[in-house]
């Protein structure tokens, strides 16, 4: 087992785990007509945007799980804005014009593209980084997920990062006892529409 920085010729990995953890953590292939439409939502522009804070942890069958991320959220919402989110909604039409309690789950992210949450700055600005996580079954209950964590907070640590956050649906009830576990603080309850815990981390000086 190897953990180690992202490679360009890792983003088909990304997009495929995303998939793979797409639904609370299990197997999201059999939810979404597009396979891709999940990566593009929660993967795909780390890897393209912010390969620096980007690590995967690889074995012998490649790459099944990695840590996403960047240093500046606030900052990194304005490029999606600008360099991700307008060649994807060409692509994906807002489902807007139709009730959305008859939106399938990829026209849900479909409006997620169009329409993407920003982070409160209330959250953001005393935890400017954030990061996304996410490991194929083969690879979980060894402990990795912690060295994860350790890795990419250090990485982004060493960066100059004063606290880091991350938001969970709070339906994935084993990523959130994960948390908890390792000791990250809850900040905030956000109910509906949006149905997500922010934990965080503050860091008392960079490296």
């Amino acid at each position: 087992m190897e953990i180690r920085n992202y490679r360009d010729e890792d983003l088909s990995s990304l997009y495929r785990i995303c998939l793979a953890t797409g639904h609370a953590g299990e197997d999201a292939s059999q939810i979404y007509a597009d396979p891709d439409i999940i990566g593009h939502i929660y993967a795909g522009q780390y890897g393209t945007l912010a390969p620096e804070t980007a690590l995967v942890a690889e074995d012998d069958e490649g790459v099944g799980g990695y840590i996403l991320g960047c240093l500046n959220t606030y900052e990194f919402e304005k490029r999606l804005e600008r360099d991700w989110w307008p060649s994807l909604r060409l692509r994906y039409p807002d489902p807007s014009g139709k009730p959305p309690e008859h939106w399938s789950a990829d026209e849900r992210l479909r409006y997620a593209m169009h329409h993407p949450p920003r982070t409160p700055r209330r959250i953001s600005e005393p935890f400017p980084s954030h990061l996304h996580i996410d490991l194929l079954p083969r690879l979980q209950r060894r402990g990795l997920g912690r060295k994860l964590m350790d890795a990419w907070l250090a990485h982004v640590r060493a960066l100059g990062s004063k606290g880091v956050h991350l938001g969970v649906s709070m339906a994935n009830v084993r990523a959130i006892r994960f948390y908890q576990r390792y000791g990250l603080q809850e900040l905030e309850r956000i109910e509906a529409p949006f149905n997500v815990i922010y934990f965080g981390v503050r860091f008392s000086q960079p490296f």
